[in-house]
Formats: structure tokens, sequence, C-alpha cells
């Protein structure tokens, strides 16, 4: 029976073949690979089979030199930091190259289609602004400044002199309760007024930076972010009455816990019973080459939105969706109703955010709750400052001579020892004191609180949980102890529970934050750097929980960190910058972590063990000794430096009382507008002196080298608090020159922070947004890194960006919201980028 043959048409090669092609191709492309790293490493050849950090001694500078070169030959494709440590030898890196894909990129059209909703077409770019407009803009803010602090200071002359004219001590608390309420009610009205004046309704628009319309756009941003009501009642039902009064559509029982204030509000619009966590970014506008571009953003019914989020504008989310913390949605994403998503850009999970069950909280526990804040507002802390502040006025004899128009004290020898005196009382005095009520209280009001049961909102226990809160968060003490051996001592005090401490001298940096002290655990041998938020309340649109969060031993903790209750990390571990703490999963022990989803990278490398010798037996004694002795007077500059600064608000405070009188309301003006503009020359001179000593530059050593210690000073002795008072205005860029830092002509920064001003360079035209950061070092265990990093012309960093140390942008490149960039990176010109960590989207 013979056989029958079938000819077959022509069609596509047989799988054999074509996998034969495509190893081919990945046989090239990992020979053109391994002669690049050859050439970084400084080797004669890199065997295929060889792993990056184990066997080659490679670290993630040498890895973002090799990417950088990689990006710059047209016959390959482009390498991201995630390739490298998802396929860590050049064999598997390159067989996943031709399948590697960038991460989805705001306004791209994979992205787009992915999330469910087409971004908007990307706008052309604004027309660079001139120099005349920049000067006329700054000048405008200026004069609107001085205006509002003569305003405030005729309101506040007027009123010493109608209570001065009460009779007896209940005359003059009820006159105090009277001008507190009637301020507190024009303040609140005054931005809610000047809004709807200024603006009307917001509508998606673009808005040039340094016009006449953004000096609008400006007065009401100010405005709107100083209410007391977004000051003091973010997490009540007032904030969100508030919100409503200015135009936005906020459904009923929603928690809004985030104090960055949406600034176009008509814009933005959230269901009910919706809940949104702290250090969350929702402003409905951001800056983007020079343009202020606001959009809506829209969030559904009982939707969640965890802690250190950015929802970009043009961006919504359904009924019941969610998002993870430490993630962010790109303009154009949409998360579908009853979906999870997390990451940057945000991705679909599993996962559930929201663990609290809902309690019984109805309109009257609300309504008492708001009612009892006010009246306490009202009644006792307005009064004893307003009323506080005359008796100090009218009893201290010296004080009430220089209210005297004839006295002259100025010219006096007894002025600036008066002064002195003041100034002295009220810093050391407050310093005590402080330290007595952070240490005592809020023990007390945590016997209110049983971990793990959940209570309502707007009762007892949330109150106290406030104030503990508020309490134990004080930035001046974690920056008198940060960066220092005293820092674990300074915690333990509050409630924290270190176990068996491992010294180091830089067990935690100077911003550690939490929301209860006695319900945190750090192991031993830990190491954290600054921006630690300790998620120890877990909330429900109707109740919250206080829950313990234990992060474990021999592990180190990068920057800017969200760790909540659950984490899935155990021992040894480094945890990278801006990390997703895994809440799923098995135990990561041993490991690193990276990036937003988070994926596993090597817990150290070689170059990162040479100064392993340094922190054990007689070595580290001497060398910890020293550093501690370094330490005790930093601290004591720290001190002094913050003294003198109060000291010359004093002296000013006392200037302005000696000329009241004819010209009382010009000098107390002049007092308000002083305090404000000399806090940045001050302390850009404090630290001009310190690094005329001892220069900044940079750097790879131990944490015990004296160079180290110094440059720790620098985080710690100047003040930067003041900063975001000129967010937004061409004055912002006069003091990062003053601190040193290189920037450009024409920037427009509305929040960005510099942690090493000399090593910073910043191009013509940049446009900065709230909430970036251009960190110029790493620390890692023992070791300590800096080096330059500079933003090209034209650039656009986007909300909570973050540029680490050692990167160049090239000119008229854009970071999306959120994004990391590596150490080393190297973004070409025109480029856009996004991610964490960030990479070509």
């Amino acid at each position: 029976m013979g056989k029958s043959v079938e000819v077959l048409p022509a069609g596509p090669a047989e799988p054999s073949a074509t996998l034969g092609v495509q190893a081919g191709r990945a046989a090239g492309t990992e020979t053109i690979l391994a002669e690049v790293l050859a050439g970084v490493l400084g080797v004669e050849q890199v065997p295929p089979g060889s792993h990056f950090f184990d066997d080659l001694g490679a670290d993630s500078m040498a890895m973002a030199h090799f990417c950088a070169r990689v990006r710059k030959r047209g016959d390959l494709p482009s390498v991201s930091m995630r390739d490298i440590y998802r396929h860590p030898t050049i064999a598997s890196l390159a067989a996943a190259l031709p399948d590697a894909a960038p991460a989805p990129a705001p306004g791209d059209a994979d992205a787009d289609a992915a999330a469910g909703s087409p971004a908007p077409a990307p706008a052309e770019a604004a027309a660079p602004p001139s120099t005349r407009e920049y000067v006329l803009c700054g000048t405008l803010q200026l004069l609107f400044f001085l205006g509002y602090c003569y305003l405030a200071a005729l309101v506040a002359a007027q009123a010493y002199h109608w209570i001065s004219a009460g009779s007896g001590a209940v005359d003059i608390y009820l006159r105090s309760v009277l001008f507190g309420g009637g301020g507190l009610l024009v303040l609140c009205i005054l931005p809610i007024a000047v809004k709807w004046i200024l603006i009307g309704r917001w509508k998606p628009q673009r808005i040039r930076v340094w016009s006449l319309a953004y000096v609008r756009f400006w007065i009401v941003k100010v405005l709107v972010r100083s209410d007391p009501l977004a000051l003091l009642f973010v997490g009540t039902p007032l904030y969100v009455l508030y919100l409503r009064a200015l135009g936005a559509k906020i459904g009923k029982g929603t928690a809004i816990f985030s104090r960055s204030v949406p600034v176009c509000t008509d814009l933005f619009t959230v269901g009910a019973g919706t809940v949104i966590r702290k250090d969350s970014y929702l402003s409905c506008y951001r800056a983007h080459a020079g343009e202020i571009q606001a959009g809506p953003v829209t969030i559904g019914e009982d939707a969640f939105i965890g802690e250190k989020t950015v929802l970009d504008i043009h961006t919504s989310m359904g009924d019941g969706a969610q998002l993870g913390h430490t993630s962010a949605l790109y303009s154009g994403q949409t998360v579908p109703p009853g979906e999870r998503w997390h990451g940057s850009p945000a991705q679909r999970t599993e996962l559930d955010y929201a663990r609290v069950a809902p309690a019984r909280c109805g309109t009257v526990r609300r309504v008492s709750f708001c009612a009892g804040s006010l009246l306490a507002l009202l009644f006792v802390y307005l009064p004893l400052v307003i009323g506080g502040v005359y008796l100090v006025l009218t009893a201290v004899p010296s004080l009430a001579g220089l209210l005297d128009p004839g006295a002259n004290v100025i010219t006096s020898g007894g002025f600036l020892v008066e002064a002195l005196a003041m100034s002295l009382v009220i810093f050391f005095g407050a310093l005590a004191l402080g330290l007595l009520v952070v240490t005592s209280v809020p023990r007390l009001l945590n016997l209110l609180i049983t971990p793990g049961k959940v209570y309502p909102l707007y009762g007892l226990q949330y109150r106290a949980h406030r104030a503990i809160h508020r309490l134990t968060s004080r930035k001046f003490f974690n920056y008198l102890f940060g960066d220092s051996s005293y820092i674990v001592n300074y915690l333990r005090w509050i409630g924290y529970d270190l176990s068996r401490v491992e010294q180091t001298g830089s067990n935690f940096g100077t911003e550690v934050g939490h929301e209860t002290p006695y319900l945190s655990s750090v192991g031993s041998g830990t190491m954290v750097a600054d921006g630690l938020s300790i998620m120890n309340a877990e909330y429900s649109s109707t109740s919250f929980r206080m829950s313990q969060v234990s992060i474990g031993p021999h592990n180190f903790l990068g920057n800017a960190i969200a760790y909540p209750p659950g984490g899935r990390t155990g021992d040894n571990c480094l945890l990278a910058t801006k990390v997703m703490i895994p809440l799923d999963g098995k135990i990561r022990e041993g490991v690193g972590l990276l990036g937003s989803p988070c994926f596993e990278i090597p817990r150290s490398v070689e170059r990162d063990s040479r100064f392993d010798h340094l922190r054990t037996g007689d070595e580290l004694h001497r060398r910890l000794a020293a550093k501690n002795r370094y330490n005790i007077a930093t601290m004591g500059v720290f001190l002094f430096a913050r003294w003198v600064h109060v000291f010359l608000v004093v002296a000013l405070g006392l200037a302005a009382f000696d000329l009241y009188g004819a010209f009382a309301d010009v000098a107390t003006a002049g007092f308000l507008a002083l305090s404000l503009l000399a806090s940045p020359v001050y302390f850009a001179l404090t630290e001009r002196v310190i690094v005329a000593f001892h220069p900044v530059e940079p750097k790879y050593c131990s944490i015990y080298d004296p160079y180290f210690w110094r440059h720790e000073r620098l985080w710690k002795v100047p003040a930067m608090d003041f900063l975001h008072a000129f967010d937004g205005t061409p004055f912002k860029n006069v003091i990062w020159r003053m601190f040193g830092v290189r920037i450009g002509k024409r920037v427009f920064d509305d929040g960005c922070y510099l942690t090493e001003r000399t090593l910073a360079a910043i191009g013509d035209d940049c446009t900065l947004n709230i909430g970036t950061k251009i960190q110029c070092h790493s620390q890692e265990d023992g070791t300590f890194k800096a080096d330059r990093s500079a933003i090209g012309a034209g650039c656009t960093m986007g909300v909570g960006a973050m540029v680490h140390y050692g990167v160049t942008v090239g000119d008229g490149s854009v970071l999306a919201p959120d994004s990391f960039v590596m150490k080393g990176e190297e973004i070409p010109r025109r480029a856009r980028w996004g991610g964490n960590p960030a990479r070509e989207i």
C-alpha cells in the first residue's frame, strides 16, 4: 500500500527555523552587549553566563553607565535598570531584549488602551516667557505679599487697641474670643471669595507661567492652601465642606487625609464613601514645559487611594476602585470600577488595600466632632494665643515701654540685651517644655486606644489618635537628634520599640514619621535613611484601626518609603528609595527590593563591602566615639543657629514695637515681611559659612569618614521649612542661588527640594513640580556616595519625581509623575522617561 504525499503551500517558516533565526540574532546582540559591558568594567571579556553583580563585581552605578552606552548605539534596543536586575547575565539579557517593552506612558496609545480611556492629545510647547514677564510677575507677587502683611498688621493693631480697652481678665478673655472668632471667620471665607472673584469656575485650561493669568492662579493657590480649614482640619468633615465651598464635587461620607490641597477644585470630583490617605497629590493641575495645565481628577464612590500616591490630571477611578500605596496614575489612565491597581505607573493587582471593616459613623457624630473642634479652637486655643500675647506685652515692663511712642528704646543700650534675654527664654524654654510634653502627654492619650480594635471616626479615640500623631511628630526634635547616636534615645523616649540597638551613629535620619510611636518597632542592626513613614493607622470612610508595624533586623531602608502594617519583609533586606513594600507573597529575607511594584535585586555588592572592616570590633568603637563627638558639636551648632534666628526675629519685633505709634501699621507690616524675607538670607549665609570651611564634593567613603560627618551637618543646620512660602515665584530661584545651586534663568519651581545644593545644576526654563526632589547622595548600610546631578535646559520634572546622584538629564526631557531616576542614569535630549525605576517611555 503506497503512501500519499500532501503538497503543502508555502507559508511561514518552521518553528525550528524561526527559533534558529532568533537565536542567531540573540547571539549577535549578546556579543555586542558583552563588548559594551567589558568596556564599562575595564576587562578584556565578559562571559555570557557571568552574573553582573555576583561574578563580575559590578554595581548599580556601573550598570547604569552600561545602559546609557547601550542606548547610544543604533544597533541595540534600549536597556533599563529593571531589565538589568531581571536578567543579570549577558545571555539572559540578550534573549529577553527582543521582548522587552517600555512601561506604559502618559499619552502612549498602548497605555491609553490598557487604561481604558484615551489621553488628551499632547499640547504644543508654550512659548518661553520673556525676562520682562518674569520680573513683572515677581514684582506683582511681592506687592501682593506686602499688601497682605499690611492688612494683617492693620487688623492686629486694631485688635490690640480693642482688647487693651477691656476691664479685667474676664472682659479681656471675651474680647479675645470675639476677635479670634471674627478673625478666623474672615481667614476662612477670604480664600473662597477671592477664588470665585478672580477665577470663577475652573475649567481645563493652559496658563503660561509668569503671565498675568498666572499671577491670578498663584494668588488663589496661596490663599486656598493657607486657609485655616486646610491647615488645621484635614481629616475632618470641615475640610470636605471647605473643598465643596471652593467648587469641588464631593459625596457624602468621604474621608480625605491628604494635606495637598486641590487648587483647581471645580475639576475635583469624589464619590461618597471614598478614602484618600495622606501624602497624596491630587492638585488638579500640573506644571509642564512652562505652562500650568489644569485638568479633571475624577474618583468614584467607595474608592480607596493609598499613601504617597500621585493622580495626574485627566485621570479617573471607578466606583469601588483602589489605588495602592506608593503608586501613580498617569494622564489618561482610568481604573475601572471594582478593580485594584498599584505601581508607578499603575497596573492591575489582586491585592486588597481596603482592610478595615466599616463602623457606625452618622451625621450626628460628624457634626458633634466638628462643633467640638471649633468650640475648642474659639474658646481655648485662640484666646490663649491672643490673650497670651496681650498679657506678655502689658505685663513685661520693658515691652510696655517699647509701646510708648516716645521711648526710643531701640537707641538705648538695653535693646539688644532685652532681645537676647527674651530669645533665650523663648527658645530654650520652648525646647525644654516641648521635650516634656512629647514624652508624657501622648503616653496618657495612648491609654484610650486598643491596638487592633476598629473604632468609628470622629470620636474620642480619633481625637486621641490625632493628638498623639501631632505631638510626637515634631520635626525640630527629629532634626536635633537625627543622623546621630542620640536619635535612638529620643525615639525610645517617645515610644518606639527598638529592641537591642546596634549603634552605628546613623541608625535614623532626620525625617522619620509615624502615626503612633507606641506601635512602631524596628529590629536590631537596622539603619533608616530619611523620609520613612510608618503607617500604623488603617482607615475606611467610617472607621480606623491602629496596628503594629514591625521592620525586621539588619535591614537598610532608603529614602521616601511608606511602610504599612503587614509588610512582607523580614531580616537582612535592602529596601531601596521609593520602593513599594510588598503586602503579599512570601516574606522576603536576604534580598534587596526596588521599584513600584517591587522586584528583587542583590542585597549588596562587592563595592559596598569595602568598608565593612570599619563596622566591627575596636575600630568601630574608636570611630563611633569620634563620630559621636562630632555629632554633639553639630547639635550645638544646630541649636546655636536656630537660637540666633529666633534672636533676630525677636530683635525685629522689638524694633517694630519701638516704632509703634504714628507708624504702627507700617512698623508691624515691616516686621511680618522681614521675618519671612530675612530667613532665607540668614540660613543661606549659615550654610555658606559651613561650606567655606568644608566644601561639598563628589565622594565615596565610609560613614565613619570625617567628610561624611561634615556632610551630615549641612542636612541639619540650615532650616529649609520656609522654602515653600516662595514656591512658584522668581524669588525661589534667588534663594537657591544664595545656597549655591547652579540654576538657570526663568526656572519655574513649584515645590522642589535639593539636598546638596552645590552639587546640583538646573538649566534655563526648567519646570519643577511640587514634591520633586534632586538628591545628590546615597547611603547604603555603612557606605556613603555623593556625586553631581544636572538637569538640562527646558526639562520638566513631574509631580513627586525624584532624581538620584550622578544623573544627567538632557535638554528638553520630561520626567513623568512619581518617577525615580536611579543613580548614574543618562537621559538623552528630548526624551520622555517615567516609572519607578524610571526608563524611556
